[in-house]
C-alpha cells in the first residue's frame, strides 16, 4: 500500500508542476504547496524526492523547479492519462466535475492495458 501512495504522491507533484509551468514561467516548491494545499515540510520532502529520482532540478539561487527530460515525459504521461480518463467518464455520462475528480484518483492506479481501452473508447 505504501508503494501505491508513494507513486500517487509522486505523480500528483509532477502533474501539478507541469500545470503550474503552463501558467507561470517560474515554479517553486511554495507554489506547488499552495496549489495542492500541502504543508511546506511535506512539499519540501516531496520535491526533494523528485529531485533525487532525477525528475526535476531546483535552482539553488532562486528555488525555481525545472523538469529533466525524464521528469517532463513522466509528468506529461500522468496528465495525458488524466485527460483521457476525464473524457471517458464524461462520455459515459458523468458530470464534468465528477469525471475530473475521479479521473484524478484513477490515473494513478489504472494499468497500461486498461488505459489503451480508455484511449480507444474516447477516440471512437
Amino acid at each position: 500500500m505504501a508503494i501505491k501512495r508513494t507513486r500517487e504522491s509522486e505523480e500528483m507533484y509532477l502533474e501539478t508542476i507541469l500545470l503550474l509551468h503552463r501558467e507561470h514561467a517560474n515554479v517553486r516548491a511554495v507554489d506547488v504547496g499552495e496549489e495542492l494545499g500541502y504543508a511546506k515540510s511535506s512539499v519540501s520532502r516531496g520535491v526533494n524526492l523528485l529531485k533525487d529520482k532525477g525528475y526535476i532540478e531546483i535552482d539553488p539561487a532562486t528555488g525555481n523547479i525545472t523538469f529533466t527530460e525524464a521528469g517532463k515525459k513522466k509528468a506529461e504521461g500522468v496528465y495525458e492519462r488524466h485527460r483521457v480518463l476525464t473524457k471517458a467518464l464524461i462520455k459515459l455520462g458523468a458530470e464534468e466535475h465528477v469525471a475530473e475528480e475521479n479521473a484524478c484518483r484513477i490515473e494513478h492506479v489504472v494499468s497500461n492495458e486498461l488505459m489503451d481501452v480508455f484511449r480507444r473508447f474516447v477516440s471512437s
